[in-house]
C-alpha cells in the first residue's frame, strides 16, 4: 500500500470461516487506521458482561443506560478505546469514517454531552504490522465490506457477522447462514 487511496480505513473486515483464531472467529472489525506502517481497528461484535457505568463511569452518561464494554481486540486489553458518532467530527482524535471517530483521551465528558450522538467503549483494539493485514487479505482470512454507522452501534451485535454478510449479497449471503459450529448441523 503506497498511498491514501488504498487505505482500508472505514472498511469492515468480516472474518471468513477459515479464520479460526479465537480472537477473531466470526468477528466484524472496523478498520479505523490503515497506513503502510500497519492497521488498527476494533472488533464490533464482542460484548462483555462488564457494565460501562462500572468500568468507565465518566463516559457512562454519554450512552444509553445499561451499556456494556466491548472487547475491541487482543492488543492492550486494559486500554479504553471509545468510538463515537459526533455532531462535530473535528472533535475526534481521529475519524474512522463519516462522523464516527475516536474520542480524545483528554476529552471532558461534560463538554461532549451535546456533541456525542452515540458511543461505544472497547477494551483493547486489533492491530496489524505493516503488510500483515494485506497478507491476511490475500490468504482469504477476511472479507471486505464498507462500514455503515449502524454496524458500529448495532443493537444485535451477536448477529452482526451474519447481517453484514447478507448485506454483501451473492455467495456471502449463503455463507451468512452457516452455523457457528457446522459439525453440530
Amino acid at each position: 500500500m503506497d498511498d491514501e487511496a488504498e487505505s482500508l480505513r472505514g472498511q469492515l473486515l468480516i472474518a471468513s470461516p477459515s479464520l479460526l483464531d479465537p480472537n477473531f472467529r466470526r468477528t466484524v472489525v472496523l478498520i479505523t487506521e490503515h497506513t503502510p506502517d500497519g492497521a488498527m481497528g476494533v472488533v464490533l461484535n464482542r460484548p462483555t458482561p462488564v457494565a460501562l457505568a462500572d468500568a468507565v463511569p465518566h463516559l457512562a452518561g454519554l450512552t444509553a443506560e445499561g451499556a456494556f464494554v466491548y472487547v475491541g481486540g487482543p492488543v492492550q486489553p486494559d486500554a479504553v478505546v471509545a468510538l463515537a458518532e459526533l455532531e462535530e467530527p473535528e472533535q475526534a482524535a481521529s475519524i474512522a469514517f463519516g462522523d464516527i471517530g475516536y474520542l480524545r483521551a483528554d476529552a471532558d465528558p461534560e463538554e461532549l454531552r451535546g456533541a456525542v450522538r452515540r458511543l461505544r467503549v472497547y477494551a483493547g483494539y486489533a492491530g496489524w504490522a505493516g503488510g500483515q493485514l494485506e497478507a491476511e487479505l490475500e490468504e482469504g482470512a477476511w472479507i471486505l465490506e464498507p462500514a455503515e454507522p449502524e454496524d458500529v452501534f448495532a443493537a444485535n451485535d451477536e448477529d452482526l457477522w451474519s447481517l453484514v454478510l447478507r448485506r454483501k449479497g451473492g455467495r456471502f449471503a449463503l455463507l451468512a447462514t452457516m452455523p457457528p459450529n457446522p459439525e453440530l448441523n
